[in-house]
């Protein structure tokens, strides 16, 4: 499968080019796993660091959920790898498989757009139970594209140990 990126727009609503850009970044870390296999995909940076491409999958799989259904959507959901609330527990990937690990963020991704079209505003808050403070749509989107940003530097590093590709 070959994953489409469309470039941001250059002159758009404050809504438009937060959706794009949060979007483009989704993208980005699906193109920085394609045509890898599970085995790549599980291959860690450095010890000790548990930290593999799909580990981030995974990480950005929970992020999702977080932020538009626990907070956002106000959904009494379960965390799906990360059951203490560790966040990095993710990470490890260890004898995960990718089609599960896809599958699971992929159907986090549509579930958070949907959240997010529903939303009469950005201006619309939720409490965040981890910072006790209430937050608002436009805060989570900034957030998850500033997430999104810098694991996908992490992805580049990682993408290049692996077979030497580079960009993207």
């Amino acid at each position: 499968m070959t994953t489409e990126r469309e470039a941001p727009p250059m002159t758009a609503g404050e809504r438009e080019t937060l959706r794009a850009f949060l979007d483009f970044h989704r993208s980005t870390l699906a193109m920085k796993c394609e045509g890898l296999s599970d085995e790549e995909l599980r291959r860690r940076s450095m010890p000790p660091s548990a930290l593999s491409l799909l580990g981030l999958v995974r990480h950005m799989a929970e992020v999702e959920r977080t932020w538009f259904r626990r907070v956002i959507g106000g959904e009494d959901v379960p965390l799906v790898w990360s059951a203490d609330g560790d966040y990095q527990a993710a990470y490890d990937a260890t004898g995960a498989g990718s089609a599960e690990a896809f599958a699971a963020w992929r159907a986090e991704v549509e579930r958070a757009r949907a959240i997010e079209r529903a939303a009469e505003s950005l201006d619309v808050t939720a409490y965040q139970p981890r910072w006790q403070e209430h937050v608002s749509l436009r805060l989570v989107m900034l957030h998850m594209i500033h997430e999104y940003a810098r694991h996908n530097g992490h992805a580049d590093l990682l993408r290049e140990g692996i077979d030497g590709t580079v960009g993207v």
